[in-house]
């Protein structure tokens, strides 16, 4: 999260009355900027703690590596938010050819209800398919019966898509609670946030969109895309090379986490 600038050091002391400005300035700037970045005030988990945490686990609890062991390998997840939509065919196009599998955060409403093919291929392809709630009301800020339907709905959809439920999913803008915490562990849902963040909703510059996810990448790197805007999609293939010829390798988000697995209720970023 962005740094909130402190005053400079002075000589005089200052007086009750600035450091009670100075204080609400700094309040209204630390709240300002968790506005902005949707991050959460609450403890979250690495992906690199979850792969230490799981070295002596059991076989039986350990999640799967796929083609990569992210213990050794530098890997990233590409994560994309608030489809499928009309751009997605065209996106799961470019990950075949790339050969490069994702997470896809899908909303309910006029998404998955309105395209419930690519639903089905995402997950014929290798895919992780993810909820993004059914239609991206703040979870914090409805409530506890609105929260669970937000929740289920897409579950259920999912479900009868694919077989199976969802197990991971993230709060629209990333806002979440102790009562979104305790509902996701009764669902059987994790929640995975992002460290890595084009702001693709802001610009349709693909350009300007493939700049900022490939300045902020670091190993271990949860990129935060969508798949809805104009100049996501073809900002992807750029990305996808450059990180590539970094040494990066794509993976999922169950698959950053391997051998551990997210665990419902908890938060992972």
């Amino acid at each position: 999260m962005p740094a909130v600038n402190m005053p400079s050091a002075i000589k005089t002391t200052p007086s009750p009355k600035r450091l009670r400005r100075t204080a609400s300035a700094l309040a209204a700037g630390a709240a300002l900027a968790l506005a902005l970045t949707g991050c959460t005030q609450l403890e979250t988990t690495s992906p690199s703690t979850v792969r230490k945490d799981a070295a002596d686990a059991k076989a039986a609890d350990q999640g799967k590596f796929g083609t990569v062991d992210c213990r050794k390998a530098k890997c990233v997840a590409l994560t994309f938010d608030a489809g499928p939509s009309e751009n997605t065919p065209k996106l799961l196009k470019i990950l075949k050819e790339k050969k490069v599998p994702a997470t896809f955060f899908t909303l309910g409403k006029n998404h998955i209800e309105k395209y419930p093919e690519l639903v089905k291929q995402m997950d014929a392809e290798g895919h992780e398919v993810a909820s993004h709630t059914w239609s991206h009301k703040i979870l914090t800020k409805i409530s506890a019966k609105e929260a669970r339907e937000e929740l289920e709905r897409p579950n259920e959809a999912i479900e009868k898509l694919i077989g199976k439920k969802p197990t991971l999913m993230r709060p629209p803008q990333g806002r979440t609670n102790d009562d979104v915490n305790k509902l996701t562990k009764e669902l059987g849902l994790a929640e995975i946030l992002w460290t890595v963040t084009a702001k693709d909703y802001t610009t349709n510059d693909s350009k300007l969109i493939e700049k900022r996810v490939i300045d902020q990448t670091k190993r271990d790197g949860i990129i935060l895309l969508h798949d809805i805007y104009k100049g996501t999609v073809p900002a992807v293939p750029g990305v996808i090379d450059k990180l590539k010829e970094r040494g990066y390798v794509f993976v999922t988000v169950p698959q950053l986490l391997a051998p551990g697995k997210a665990e419902p209720g908890k938060i992972y970023r």
